[in-house]
């Protein structure tokens, strides 16, 4: 009996809480990301949760510009970008239950207590709320089968709105000590005025994070620099903790160095020692770390050279260029960059600066670029300009990929100047327009005449089959592909005369979903140009560093030739 219950406490899960400290946008998400990745080195099995304070339900209905990216998930779950870091630095698919903000877990409580969940109980904002965010992190864990957890905390120590997820992280400590280390992140600034680096705010965010009943294992100190002796030896006696237990966060050259960092560190073993882990030695751990290596090494140092253009409607955030509304696709760019050996340069264009088509001047800019990328969006604002930018890549042969907003533009115009339709548009933009190129979902339109917004779009992956002789399935070397969808809106070339106009005039259907109603891919044949695909799903929300998405590769590789 004793040896089955030391055996059944080696193999509970672990769960290592990352919380920020002093101020948002430290680098949790990253740090959290990058600690699962050396742990994966390590030999185990690891998963990663975000909780978010938002009392959005989801992140699916907040504003690109204030937010960043929502990146979606396998099962079709909403979630904040962090998500996508994850999935990128682990390799691996997460599901919705890895994913939870404020407003789902009182929704959770609600719903529980109505249906009588709670047996009649009072129900409390404590233990009850904490307790559901246990139940949910847990349910990740046994979905995911992880040996060790990695749960971010959005938000910073010292808020309000994350109070309660510290209390469940402090809950879990409780209850099983030995199987629950605490990180936390903090800005160490380093005044102009000073040059020097300041440890007091990191001090005081450590005193509130313990006013919490949380006392951290390890501090992260984020910084342009790397921390000296003396600093680390001043947080560390405020802390309680060693002087090898506070690591330096410094910028790097790329976020894809800071597991490699994090190494040289020793925090992976210092992280397993606090959870009573010891390293394990296999050949999957051995792998990953040196297919990690090989992806670093190819970022650096290559002796060809791309510059790409991002035509996008949410890089203006007042005076400040937002490229957060994009990071996927971004990410993905530089996965396929280094897998074509090359190192890339991206610019961001607003697409509203495009919008007059009496500015050539703006227009013929586009000409210095080797490709072209169009991605997905909402609403009117910069439509004209993007369009207008689909165009002169068109006609100048620059090589193009268009992602949902911008498949769907491709095709109005296409429409509009090579087939002459006239005013021609979708009808997201133009309810009365003559030719509804773009027109609404079928299932759509009852949803959104009840206002019924939230998680309700076509989300997930879906199956798409691919036209023998097309480029895309060359592209893909496979006639059927799995693909994550965002959108309301579809390609109107089923059962009408648009689809017989574009195939006459060398635009085509290349990918549609399995039961021939909806149009995935559209490509211009090879002879009118020599890259011009776009798709009505998101490719770089599968694209991953040691598995670049096939359209970028191949994106990458015309806009070589182009160059060349």
């Amino acid at each position: 009996m004793k040896k089955q219950a030391k055996k059944r406490k080696q193999n509970n899960p672990k769960y290592i809480f990352v919380v920020g400290g002093v101020m948002s946008g430290v680098g949790k998400g990253i740090t959290a990301s990058s600690i699962g990745n050396i742990l994966q080195s390590s030999g185990y099995n690891v998963s990663a949760v975000k909780i978010d304070p938002y009392v959005n339900v989801d992140a699916g209905t907040m504003n690109p510009t204030e937010h960043g990216e929502t990146f979606v998930l396998e099962d079709g779950f909403e979630t904040d970008q962090d998500m996508g870091n994850y999935e990128r630095f682990l390799n691996r698919s997460l599901s919705r239950d890895s994913y939870m903000t404020t407003g789902s877990i009182y929704q959770k409580v609600i719903n529980k207590e109505r249906s009588m969940g709670y047996k009649g109980k009072t129900v409390s904002v404590v233990p009850h709320v904490p307790m559901a965010v246990i139940e949910q992190i847990k349910k990740s864990v046994k979905k995911e089968q992880a040996e060790i957890t990695i749960v971010e905390i959005g938000g910073t120590v010292g808020e309000y709105e994350n109070i309660l997820f510290l209390e469940a992280a402090r809950m879990m400590k409780r209850q099983n000590p030995d199987d629950i280390a605490f990180v936390l992140v903090s800005y160490l600034p380093i005044p102009n005025t000073l040059g020097e680096m300041k440890t007091k705010p990191t001090q005081q965010a450590v005193r509130t994070l313990q006013e919490s009943g949380v006392f951290p294992d390890i501090i992260v100190g984020r910084s342009p620099n790397n921390m000296d002796e003396r600093r680390k030896k001043k947080i560390a006696i405020s802390s309680m903790l060693h002087t090898d237990d506070i690591i330096s966060g410094p910028n790097l050259q790329s976020i894809y160095d800071l597991p490699q960092f994090f190494q040289k560190e020793n925090l992976d073993k210092k992280l397993l020692k606090k959870l009573k882990l010891r390293t394990k030695k296999n050949k999957t751990a051995a792998h990953h770390q040196k297919e990690w290596n090989a992806f670093v090494a190819k970022t650096k140092n290559q002796k060809q050279e791309l510059t790409i253009a991002i035509v996008g409607k949410y890089f203006g955030s007042g005076d400040f260029t937002l490229s957060d509304a994009y990071v996927s696709v971004i990410e993905a760019l530089k996965f396929s960059a280094a897998k074509n050996k090359t190192n890339i340069s991206i610019d961001w264009l607003r697409a509203q600066d495009f919008e007059e088509v009496s500015k050539n001047n703006q227009l013929k800019k586009l000409k210095k670029y080797d490709g072209v990328l169009v991605p997905g969006g909402f609403g009117n604002s910069g439509i004209e300009g993007k369009i207008n930018v689909i165009e002169y890549v068109r006609k100048n042969k620059i090589p193009f990929l268009g992602i949902c907003l911008g498949m769907q533009m491709a095709s109005v115009e296409f429409a509009r100047n090579v087939l002459k339709l006239k005013n021609a548009h979708s009808t997201e933009m133009s309810a009365d327009t003559d030719h509804p190129i773009i027109d609404i979902l079928d299932d759509q339109k009852e949803k959104m005449k009840n206002g019924n917004y939230g998680g309700s779009m076509r989300l997930g992956s879906y199956d798409a089959l691919l036209k023998k002789g097309s480029l895309a399935r060359k592209i893909y070397g496979t006639h059927s592909i799995s693909e994550r969808h965002r959108h309301r809106y579809e390609l109107n070339t089923i059962n009408n005369h648009y689809h017989k106009m574009f195939e006459e005039n060398g635009l085509y259907v290349s990918g549609m979903s399995p039961d021939g109603l909806l149009p995935e891919i559209i490509e211009l044949e090879r002879k009118i140009h020599p890259f011009f695909i776009a798709v009505q799903f998101h490719p770089e929300l599968q694209a991953r560093p040691l598995e670049p998405h096939p359209l970028f590769n191949a994106f990458i590789f015309a806009s070589l030739k182009n160059k060349k």
